[in-house]
């Protein structure tokens, strides 16, 4: 059954991914940001728990709605994100058959992963670490091992990804 239930899983991913490709068209950047925000989701989830489907298809479309944020306020800021992500997200989950109850809460992750307000699910606490680790590499080069340290261990929210932020960018 476990098989079954991966293979499922795994066939959901790509064409999530396939979706989340099509939203972003030639944006390469938004899409290899997603795609290792997914890798590091995927990995937090296994050490951590949490349901793989709702971690893995929040992950994927955690950042769905920045171009229309960027038409629709003229910014990619967080907060636009969170108002114009779920509605986009909604309606591809709904496409691939996700149960209300899911989509409801990859929905509410994605309204929530710049804010960091829906702290109350493992699911959540992956997506957010694994953007977090993304995100350092990507923009926080200039934090001083310090600052950077202190910024771990007050932002992040499961231990595996403290441990994972502290090897790859501290030791």
């Amino acid at each position: 059954m476990k098989v079954k239930v991966e293979a499922h899983c795994d066939e959901l991913k790509a064409k999530l991914i396939e979706e989340m490709k099509s939203v972003f068209g030639d944006d390469s950047r938004r899409i290899n940001h997603a795609l290792e925000v997914l890798k590091h989701a995927q990995r937090l989830q296994a050490e951590e728990g949490g349901d793989e489907v709702i971690v893995s298809a929040a992950a994927i479309l955690h950042d769905i709605g920045i171009h229309q944020a960027e038409r629709k306020y003229n910014s990619a800021a967080g907060k636009y994100q969170e108002i114009e992500g779920p509605p986009i997200a909604e309606k591809i989950l709904k496409k691939h058959n996700l149960d209300s109850r899911a989509i409801e809460h990859i929905c509410e992750i994605i309204a929530n992963h710049h804010s960091g307000n829906c702290v109350e699910s493992i699911e959540f606490c992956c997506v957010w670490d694994a953007d977090k680790i993304v995100n350092i590499a990507e923009e926080f080069e200039v934090m001083n091992g310090k600052n950077l340290q202190n910024f771990i261990e007050n932002v992040f929210k499961t231990k595996s990804g403290k441990e994972t932020a502290s090897r790859l960018f501290i030791n």
